[in-house]
């Protein structure tokens, strides 16, 4: 069955049998480096976004590939991704991540000395951890809970998120909707408000993928 994953699947075997990244497989099909991104396979309402005809007839031609290969590539990536490897991520904490300086350009944990815990990983993405302080976010996470976290994940209406604003504070709510504009968020614990916040004034806004309970 020709579904949106295999595709996919197809597109970044075919770049792993070829010792390529994403990018790399479309720059050496002569496409725009972006074309296989992550964050271009879902459209902002969450849509699953296609890679076109041409950019698969132009992958093919540039690796010497035929169509079988290519599928056989993503079938073999999906196989491989079913199983869950093991990975040590940086743990860190809600004060830290409020504070300047402990994040890269790309929003991942720098420096060492972090705290680590184990995640059954399948993305491409860095994630990190960060470890919740206080009881904001009660009843779904207590003092103590590890929030597993991507920057790089799309985030959609009703996906659990943390927010940084740029004034350094840090919070998890669900997000409710999201314009040009602003960004509403509801609260987790129904004794905090709900939040109205200009896009502007939001410094990232990562997805959670996963909870220690």
């Amino acid at each position: 069955m020709l579904t949106h994953e295999r595709v996919w699947a197809a597109i970044d075997g075919l770049a792993d049998r070829q010792g390529l990244s994403p990018s790399g497989l479309a720059r050496r099909a002569g496409l725009d480096p972006t074309t296989f991104n992550k964050s271009k396979r879902l459209a902002g309402d969450g849509r699953p976004r296609w890679p076109s005809t041409e950019s698969i007839a132009k992958v093919l031609e540039a690796t010497g590939s035929s169509l079988a290969d290519f599928f056989r590539s993503g079938d073999r990536r999906l196989a491989e991704d079913a199983i869950p490897t093991p990975r040590a991520v940086p743990v860190v904490g809600f004060a830290q991540a409020g504070a300047g300086g402990f994040f890269d350009d790309g929003g991942f944990p720098v420096g060492s000395g972090w705290d680590e815990i184990t995640f059954p990983e399948r993305r491409d993405e860095p994630v990190y951890a960060l470890e919740i302080s206080g009881d904001s976010m009660l009843p779904l996470y207590r003092h103590g809970d590890v929030l597993i976290v991507s920057r790089a994940a799309a985030v959609r209406r009703g996906d659990r998120v943390v927010v940084k604003t740029m004034d350094g504070e840090v919070m998890a709510k669900i997000l409710h909707r999201q314009t040009s504009k602003m960004v509403e968020l509801t609260s987790l614990n129904p004794e905090h408000p709900d939040r109205t916040l200009p896009l502007a004034s939001i410094e990232w806004m990562a997805r959670i993928l996963w909870a220690s309970q």
